[in-house]
């Protein structure tokens, strides 16, 4: 359901209801004449010298005041008791914004209040003498759902006849992307702190084409924006970076929330670095995210989204877009990049080593494509044909001439990103060129959405995501955010890791895995206990389908796993290293490192092909020694070394042909 401020801020839609009056005008005039009536009989009094009910009542105030502390303290956790979490963290924040200004009128909010038996006409005049509004009653439950002053919530609380209040939250419809990453179910692993967990607070820095900021997905969430084209504008004439937003943080009312994004309450950051055709320069992507380092602080920026990328050449070590990213991370923010959109040739042939810059970079979460057929269960999902598979191919020459690739295990996972619905611009560039994207669900210019495929859809599914862990877990590192993700996530049977990392996304076990997380990562060592309770069960249930997590975390050439990777704290989850540094080559075989990792994380002896169960139960498919050496490769497996691939993000080639079309099959319906 579109939302002008999060639902944590107390914002609803009900909130422009009729409101009525639980008494009338002429019953109100009434009682006020029989308070003058009643002030003038307390005067006569007084002067008489007679005991008054201004000092009776002063008495019980002041028999009030000197009641024990305890007993106090005792009463208003008894209060606090009978209020929702949502509803409780709505009250400190509205103590602050009363301090921040005196002069404001009492915010309203519609809570639903349950009695312990039939309301009482006694309680229903408590409700309109606290300034209450009642909405509606029932017939057979002992509640009312009411439109009060927040300030009047704890009042209403400490009546006896009162058993519980709660916010009367919006019920909507959940949409394909909420429902299949699971990040519907990841909302309701809040605190009294977070409320519901949509990305409230969280920063995304969309580095992308620009934005139609009016659209209904965005309106009133991107919180700056700015040009590195050099074209002077801000909007988007290519129509790519709106839908892009949308799936990470769009909010949109339409058929009841079908096409909120992964984290609909999030802060956008609009930093246009693609042209009006959807064409940029490495050195614009690269200012934006130095922007992104410098302006962090200002508007909470956690989180970089890259759906665009260039021809792989260098290696990372020496990309100047890859050490951007790096740079990036190592001030504290997530990047999540594209993989890119050639895993297959023109004649659908299938190619290993696609991955695109800066996707190359081991600091990055790169994302690979899933196909979810348009379903929200995920037993049918499969890789996309046109995903960019591993090894990374940037290489560097040595002084003989020879060269050596990265040969990384890439991409670290995979999202839906086949033939999904998002937010559009109807000018656009990609719109007027393939009028066939659009989706049909409205007429009004800013509630039109449209058809996008590519790995450029599937990495904001995982921006919006990081975005939610944080807000469970400030204290998150990007490398942190990146092992819960590929912990979490479900290996799909019959790929490898070069197809799909540790597998697809699955936001409800991140974040609820992120919740079990210490609080504060100050003072853990390697081997310390990184949980604070018990171990989460390792599997999830999605649309009454459930499936274990892989349980495992990719590294440069191979993948870790065992129990220990999450019950103790690792070095590789700290800030200055990677999180594929966890495992070394030493003399042509792969050992573990024991500075970063604890002596309870096995290592595979290569990638595998998964059996759609735990990450290590797969069969091999190639040796980890062999991609860590950089110049030997088996026969037939890579296709492209990286320079000949074009570019997915121009309107060129295969690229092109994937963003507009996708694989073939059902897709997610308007």
């Amino acid at each position: 359901m579109k939302r002008n401020a999060p639902l944590t801020d107390g914002f609803f839609l009900s909130e422009a209801r009729p409101q009525y009056r639980l008494r009338g005008n002429i019953k109100r005039r009434s009682a006020a004449a029989i308070a003058r009536c009643l002030m003038a009989v307390v005067l006569m009094l007084s002067c008489m010298g007679l005991p008054t009910l201004t000092k009776r009542f002063g008495a019980t105030a002041q028999a009030q005041s000197e009641k024990p502390v305890l007993e106090q303290e005792s009463a208003a956790s008894e209060t606090a008791s009978k209020l929702s979490p949502d509803l409780y963290g709505l009250l400190d924040k509205s103590v602050n914004a009363r301090e921040a200004d005196a002069d404001s009128s009492p915010r309203m909010v519609d809570v639903i209040i349950q009695t312990s038996s039939r309301p009482s006409k006694r309680f229903l005049r408590a409700l309109s003498k606290k300034g209450g509004f009642l909405l509606s009653g029932y017939d057979n439950v002992d509640a009312v759902a009411a439109h009060v002053p927040l300030d009047q919530v704890r009042e209403l609380a400490s009546q006896p006849d009162v058993n519980y209040l709660s916010l009367d939250r919006p019920t909507e419809a959940m949409g394909h992307i909420e429902t299949t990453t699971g990040a519907n179910l990841a909302r309701n692993y809040g605190t009294l702190l977070t409320g519901p967990i949509d990305g409230t607070g969280v920063g995304i820095a969309i580095l992308d084409s620009g934005m139609y900021a009016n659209h209904d997905s965005l309106s009133g969430q991107v919180a700056y924006q700015r040009d590195f084209t050099g074209e002077g504008r801000v909007d988007d004439p290519y129509g790519h970076g709106t839908f892009v937003a949308s799936v990470a943080a769009g909010s949109n009312s339409m058929n009841g929330g079908a096409y909120n994004g992964v984290a609909p309450a999030a802060r956008i950051i609009n930093l246009r670095v693609l042209n009006s055709l959807g064409q940029g320069r490495s050195s614009d992507a690269i200012a934006g995210i130095d922007w992104c380092i410098s302006n962090k602080a200002i508007f909470n920026i956690r989180v970089i989204n890259l759906s665009l990328g260039a021809i792989a050449v260098d290696s990372y070590v020496n990309d100047p877009l890859c050490l951007a990213v790096r740079r990036a991370v190592n001030a504290g923010m997530v990047v999540c990049v594209a993989a890119g959109n050639s895993g297959k040739d023109p004649d659908g042939n299938k190619i290993y080593g696609g991955v695109h810059s800066p996707g190359i970079e081991p600091s990055a979460i790169t994302v690979g494509a899933a196909n979810t057929f348009g379903t929200d269960v995920r037993s049918d999902d499969v890789v996309t044909t046109y995903s960019s598979c591993g090894p990374t191919r940037g290489y560097y020459t040595d002084a003989n001439g020879v060269k050596h690739y990265d040969n990384l295990i890439k991409p670290n996972l995979v999202a839906p990103g086949n033939k999904v619905i998002g937010a559009m611009w109807q000018s656009s560039w990609l719109v007027t060129t393939y009028p066939n994207l659009d989706a049909h669900v409205a007429s009004k210019t800013s509630k039109k959405m449209m058809y996008l495929s590519g790995t450029s859809v599937a990495s904001p599914m995982v921006a919006g995501a990081a975005a939610l862990l944080i807000e469970r877990n400030p204290s998150l590192t990007p490398n942190l955010v990146k092992a819960l993700l590929e912990y979490t996530a479900q290996p799909l049977n019959g790929f490898n890791n070069l197809e799909q990392g540790a597998g697809l996304l699955n936001v409800e076990g991140a974040v609820r895995l992120a919740a079990s997380v210490k609080p504060s990562l100050l003072g853990l060592i390697l081997g310390s206990s990184l949980l604070t309770g018990v171990t989460p069960t390792h599997s999830t249930t999605i649309c009454l389908q459930s499936f274990p997590w892989g349980g495992g975390i990719i590294q440069k050439w191979n993948f870790i796993y065992g129990g220990d990777l999450f019950t103790k704290y690792q070095g590789i989850y700290g800030s200055g290293v990677l999180l594929s540094d966890g495992v070394l080559l030493s003399n042509g075989m792969l050992l573990s490192n024991g500075t970063l990792l604890s002596s309870g994380t096995l290592l595979s002896s290569g990638t595998l092909v998964s059996n759609g169960t735990l990450l290590a139960n797969g069969t091999l498919f190639m040796l980890g020694t062999i991609l860590a050496d950089g110049v030997i490769l088996a026969d037939g497996v890579l296709l492209a070394d990286g320079v000949l691939l074009s570019d997915c993000v121009l309107p060129s080639n295969t690229g092109q042909s994937a963003l507009a079309n996708g694989d073939t099959g059902a897709c997610m319906q308007p």
